[in-house]
């Protein structure tokens, strides 16, 4: 997901929350490591335990998670700000579909160097490389919001790779580039920002919810509060937030990534040349990847299906009372076109 406004909203909460905090605390925060767990086979979830590993491609290393022994292969590709490990927890609740899931980390986040690829169409071409390493020879995709115009360009250059495509709150308009980073923000964020989030999920996580919901919709205030009671009242959406805001840390190790798909943003995508048989996914109050994002991806890719989440916004493809009936179509969708 395209999190940078969305970090600067939720950091500006959080200072609000420990506004009066002395600067020895602010200075302890400098020292403490916030809690971030990297072990590359940490559980996400109950249940939902990493193990990365990294394949040297003929393109380039590549960071992955693959679950699964039996059944079609989806490839799961992350959004911003993410990585292997928000691959896997966002398309975790396939393997009960009978699904292997395998989730890369694309190049500058995690453990997959930025040089393994930074255009749209090198990216597309090392998840091909990635797929002949692990001798896999086709995959359904499983792509959300700035991980769509990669999954879009690959399934337009690899054809023969995919048996299905799934768009989730995906990016399929240009998007002008934002004005350079100021280096200053940016240390903050790589520093003191990333702990005060983390900080703020342990003393206030209804504010971090209701802060995130700020950027990824465009609720009315009343439906703001009903989704964030939702989140907070229901306790596999809590523990899927959670688990989210997790896989957005450490920053540093995924900064690189994200600035890249900002510079990537004027991209065109090659949507008319998409063959394989596509589900387009998207909240009509999306207000991070706006809803003509989506309608755009289904007029123009050929054949498209598309099922809009009605008056539902940027996350709640997993965190809405309406998460289990999207699931339902898109395994309906997938089930449809499965290959081996």
């Amino acid at each position: 997901m395209r999190t940078r406004r969305r970090l600067r909203r939720i950091i500006a909460v959080t200072l609000a929350v420990v506004v009066g905090v002395p600067v020895l605390a602010v200075a302890g925060l400098l020292v403490w490591d916030g809690g971030i767990d990297i072990d590359p086979r940490r559980e996400l979830l109950p249940g939902v335990r990493l193990d990365l590993r990294t394949a040297d491609t003929r393109l380039g290393p590549v960071e992955y998670d693959l679950a699964g022994t039996d059944g079609p292969t989806v490839l799961s590709v992350h959004a911003g700000l993410g990585g292997a490990d928000q691959g896997r927890l966002f398309a975790d609740w396939l393997r009960a579909e009978g699904y292997r899931v395998l989730s890369p980390s694309r190049p500058g986040y995690l453990g997959t160097p930025l040089d393994s690829g930074a255009s749209l169409d090198e990216q597309a071409d090392l998840l091909a490389a990635l797929l002949d390493e692990l001798a896999i020879d086709r995959v359904g995709v499983f792509a959300a919001s700035a991980g769509s115009p990669v999954a879009y360009t690959f399934a337009a250059r690899h054809p023969d790779r995919v048996w299905a495509l799934v768009s989730v709150g995906g990016v399929s308009l240009p998007k002008p580039p934002r004005p350079p980073a100021d280096p200053v923000r940016t240390a903050f964020l790589n520093t003191v920002g990333q702990k005060l989030v983390r900080l703020t999920a342990t003393l206030s996580p209804r504010t971090l919810v209701s802060g995130t919901l700020d950027e990824t919709s465009t609720f009315t205030a009343e439906q703001k509060a009903a989704r964030t009671a939702y989140i907070m009242d229901t306790p596999d959406a809590r523990a899927f937030f959670d688990a989210m805001v997790d896989t957005t840390f450490p920053y540093p190790d995924r900064n690189p990534g994200t600035a890249n798909d900002a510079e990537q943003a004027l991209t065109p995508l090659p949507l008319e040349r998409i063959s394989a048989p596509t589900l387009v996914v998207h909240g009509t109050q999306d207000g991070d990847v706006p809803f003509e994002n989506g309608l755009h991806a289904a007029e123009r890719v050929q054949g498209a299906e598309h099922h809009w989440m009605v008056e539902d916004d940027h996350l709640g493809f997993w965190l809405s009372p309406a998460a289990g009936t999207a699931h339902a179509e898109v395994s309906e969708f997938l089930g449809r076109h499965r290959r081996r």
